[in-house]
């Protein structure tokens, strides 16, 4: 669920849809929180417009999500 424990952070984690095979290509987002400050801990696929962010939370407080920081690659135009 939601309050499972995050360890760590998503590093360049291609999002591809669950019944997609092959090479990812443009609109397969690529999320990246593999840096100083970074919090995104997990990343699921909804739909080509939609994905659900697991934030991990803060490291002085678990108890508060107060705060996000992360890079996305890969857009295609008007995604």
């Amino acid at each position: 669920g939601s309050d499972d424990i995050i360890a760590g952070n998503v590093s360049k984690y291609i999002v591809l849809p669950a019944a997609y095979s092959g090479q990812p290509k443009k609109g397969h987002l690529v999320f990246d929180a593999c840096f100083e400050s970074g919090n995104l801990g997990r990343v699921e696929h909804i739909t080509e417009f939609e994905y659900d962010l697991f934030i991990r939370p803060d490291t002085c407080n678990p108890r508060f999500r107060v705060w996000f920081n992360f890079t996305v690659e890969n857009v295609k135009e008007s995604q």
